[in-house]
């Protein structure tokens, strides 16, 4: 064998001289072109290279020579600079790279999870002239592409790129994003980039690093057992449960005449008032599909043209089709259903519009207060009222079958972090903006502790101390109630308020921009807006700017009732529909809460009640959805729900 070695030695030598006379600087995917660098922070530039490569860096006017580590990794420092640009960068080592279009200006990470996602084009009907005015090439968004990690950091995101603010680019903007970086370019003229990080129905801690959760022990456990790549394997081979026992079928889908074809004769069918819920309609507990069918009919004029088919909102999924042809297919409950309906379909007379529904648990249907209609041009067919409907599938669980279907990684702690924050922990920010919560409303008491040790994990990730962060206090949601109750989302919210202690935080309260059956409420806008006021504020230099509503500050009791102070009264309280005040609670010592009745005297607002005549505690807006919140400074700017018993 031995003479084997020297042959050996050589093909090594070989291989490692040539991998080492071929390898070449490499960016990481933020890093690139059209990209916006942070003003007035000394900048870094990171990748990687060959071993001990010597590389030069040029921009705007500077230059650095760095030398790769042994491991090719390498980090350059550049000094911080102004506002400006489009400026080009120059690396150059054994291969030379060229940057092109890039900006130096205020850098955002805008995280969180749907809300912080919504794009400009789900909500391109509310926002559709400010899709179509988008033009700002000073304004861009990174798009972060979803990616999770069980076992640590990531070294480098999936992919991506740098993209402005154009009518088609636009539409793929976060909205609460875009709203904020639209307030502030337009007021002081600062190229504005948004590094776009946030996944629908996630957690906090997902968002969170190891280090992080070191004050949460069993996060803590659940991190370490995650990394057991067998664990999470064995995980991820069960099976995921079984909707439907073997042998049912769509009836709509298995006849000779399917139930969406215009040839279909409808029997047995029953009726139906849409919108609403079959639970509601005489169909108890059940989960599977139902097929809905109504006939309208259409002038001449209307005949062949493109229309718009807007079907509010379906749970859970839905097919649509129109004279047997399909317009719209949306597989999950929240999407609005906004379909085109292509030319050449609409005929005059009898049109037949049908929908297929599927439904896995809780109520299926169509959910009320949205948009039914069929719009042709400038014309507006309602599709509410009378339809008719046949259940064509019945899902049962099937005993022995089923499982947890796996691991949903992108629910697990650190997950998100490491893949889709970490890699970039180097990149120079101006401040975070976020909007979370929403999956953590069932472990509300938590999240008092969660939301703050997030705000230092990332200050500490960042080497930002002072890192501003700003975020959205959860809106209203859910089923309006008229009398006290105790409310997941108030303690969300509560949470929120009190995290305004941290410093450098701000807090944009959207109770009055909710939807009662929408847990993504369509306002966008506002939300952004409301945003931008707390750092127009307190980064870019307007003082004496309103930019938040009343905070509770502290209560004094006067005979049978309580007074109440608050901050940020700015030009005065006002009831911003000039009716009562509402909706106030209070109580004596029991905490048992009774409606109230409340008033603003002076800077303060009085609340009592002839049921408790020696008062001690008052709640405001302490519901899910609550009622007709009112209480607002004179700036039109909401006060934040709060209870002063904890």
């Amino acid at each position: 064998m031995n003479q084997f070695k020297p042959a050996l030695v050589t093909f090594f030598f070989l291989f490692f001289l040539l991998h080492d006379s071929v390898a070449q600087i490499r960016l990481p995917a933020l890093i690139r072109d059209s990209m916006v660098l942070q003003r007035n922070s000394p900048l870094k530039i990171w990748g990687w290279a060959s071993p001990n490569e010597k590389i030069k860096i040029r921009f705007n006017g500077k230059s650095v020579n760095i030398t790769a580590g042994p491991d090719g990794k390498w980090l350059a420092k550049l000094p911080a600079m102004k506002a400006g640009g489009p400026y080009q960068m120059r690396l150059q080592g054994k291969n030379e790279i060229l940057l092109r279009d890039i900006l130096i200006g205020d850098v955002w990470l805008c995280s969180g999870q749907s809300n912080m996602v919504h794009q400009m084009g789900i909500h391109n009907v509310t926002y559709a002239e400010d899709i179509a005015k988008a033009n700002y090439p000073q304004i861009r968004q990174f798009w972060v592409p979803t990616a999770t990690s069980l076992t640590g950091p990531k070294s480098d995101l999936k992919g991506g790129a740098w993209k402005w603010a154009n009518p088609k680019d636009v539409n793929d903007f976060s909205a609460v994003a875009y709203f904020f970086a639209r307030d502030i370019h337009t007021r002081h003229r600062v190229p504005i980039g948004i590094i776009n990080a946030s996944v629908g129905g996630t957690p906090i801690e997902a968002w969170t690093s190891e280090e992080g959760l070191k004050e949460f022990p069993a996060v803590l456990t659940l991190i370490k057992k995650n990394k057991d790549t067998a664990y999470v394997n064995s995980m991820n081979r069960r099976p995921p449960p079984a909707p439907a026992r073997p042998g049912d079928v769509d009836k709509g889908l298995t006849g000779a005449v399917k139930w969406f074809d215009p040839a279909y004769t409808p029997k047995n069918w029953r009726s139906f008032t849409l919108p609403g819920y079959w639970e509601d309609q005489g169909i108890r507990d059940m989960n599977g599909v139902v097929w809905f069918r109504k006939e309208i009919y259409l002038p001449e004029s209307l005949a062949g043209k493109a229309a718009k088919l807007f079907m509010g909102r379906i749970v859970d999924a839905d097919i649509a089709y129109i004279n047997g042809k399909q317009v719209g297919l949306t597989t999950y409950m929240y999407p609005q259903r906004r379909y085109s309906v292509p030319a050449g379909i609409l005929k005059a007379g009898k049109n037949l519009l049908v929908v297929r529904v599927q439904n896995n648990s809780g109520k299926g249907g169509f959910v009320p207060d949205k948009p039914y209609y069929l719009q042709v041009g400038d014309e507006v067919v309602d599709l509410k009222g009378d339809w008719q409907y046949k259940v064509a599938q019945v899902f049962r669980p099937v005993e022995g079958r089923g499982g947890s279907g796996g691991i949903s990684e992108q629910n697990q702690p650190t997950a998100l972090y490491n893949a889709m924050v970490a890699p970039f922990r180097d990149y120079a920010l101006k401040g975070v903006l976020w909007y979370q919560g929403e999956s953590n409303a069932g472990r509300a008491q938590e999240y008092e502790k969660l939301l703050p040790a997030l705000i230092s994990d990332w200050r500490t990730k960042f080497s930002r101390p002072d890192l501003p962060f700003y975020y959205v206090q959860l809106p209203n949601f859910g089923d309006a109630t008229y009398l006290p109750t105790e409310s997941g989302w108030a303690v969300m919210r509560e949470a929120a308020l009190k995290t305004l202690s941290v410093p450098n935080t701000g807090m944009a309260v959207a109770i009055d921009l909710g939807e009662w059956n929408d847990i993504h409420p369509d306002n966008k806008k506002d939300v952004g807006e409301r945003l931008a006021l707390i750092a127009r504020r307190f980064n870019y230099g307007e003082k004496t700017l309103v930019y938040s509503g009343p905070l509770y500050q502290s209560s004094r009791i006067v005979a049978n009732k309580i007074l109440l102070s608050f901050s940020n009264l700015a030009g005065g309280l006002i009831s911003i529909d000039g009716e009562e005040l509402t909706p106030f609670e209070i109580a004596g010592a029991d905490k048992k809460f009774v409606t109230a009745q409340a008033r603003i005297v002076g800077g303060e607002v009085e609340v009592w009640s002839e049921e408790i005549p020696e008062p001690k505690y008052v709640r405001y807006a302490w519901a899910d959805n609550p009622v007709g919140p009112n209480l607002y400074n004179a700036e039109k700017l909401p006060a934040s729900p709060f209870r002063t018993d904890k």
